[in-house]
């Protein structure tokens, strides 16, 4: 098994425009109203420059076995998901990885949990957008490392098991390395924090 990479990415991030689509998107905003439009640009102004974004990641060789029940050896862990093993048709090789925007962002939507609880949704729409933008950028970085990427698959999707993120995070030591926390209802902290397998293709 290789090293765990700690990368600080909160720069890179700062120059990718927040996509209001996105904030709209996950507030469930079908239509929108410039009382809308107005929160979500005092928010996005209030939430300048708080992201502290951070990504700690491996690469683990992966191994199909088949004696009686078909599984998958992932390096950090073995799992029987179906839906991953088509996910991962033709890899050779996987990234883990646990990314998050900070803690920060938690602070707000807490405070305004309280004293406002539209500011409080539409942060924490911020925080999606931000948590996916995040993703979406390391997994670019990926696609320039290396040849041929798949899409990331998180634990929760189709049949892979929530508690794969346990693997993730033993094996990653994401508390220590970025300060991500998993707690026993396997919800991490800061919230807007994600877990998550990139598939990489052979090379033949």
């Amino acid at each position: 098994m290789k090293a765990v990479i700690v990368k600080n990415l909160t720069a890179k991030l700062a120059d990718i425009d927040l996509s209001r689509k996105e904030i709209l998107r996950y507030m469930r905003c079908a239509n929108t109203t410039e009382k809308t439009s107005e929160l979500v640009e005092s928010c996005v102004a209030e939430c300048k420059g708080i992201f502290d974004a951070k990504l700690c990641y491996c690469e683990y060789d992966i191994k199909y076995v088949s004696n009686g029940a078909e599984y998958i050896d992932l390096g950090f862990c073995v799992t029987e998901s179906k839906d991953l093993a088509k996910a991962l048709e033709g890899c050779d090789k996987v990234i883990a990885f646990c990314a998050t925007v900070g803690i920060e962002l938690d602070r707000r939507i807490a405070k305004y949990s309280v004293l406002s609880p539209s500011k409080a949704f539409c942060v924490s729409a911020i925080g999606s957008e931000r948590i996916e933008a995040l993703c979406d950028l390391f997994c670019a970085e990926l696609k320039d490392q290396y040849k041929k990427v798949k899409p990331r698959y998180s634990a929760g999707y189709g049949d892979l098991p929530l508690d794969v993120q346990k693997d993730i995070f033993r094996h990653l030591d994401c508390y220590k390395k970025i300060g991500v926390a998993l707690n026993d209802s396997l919800l991490m902290t800061p919230s807007k924090s994600v877990t998550a397998i990139v598939g990489i293709e052979s090379e033949d």
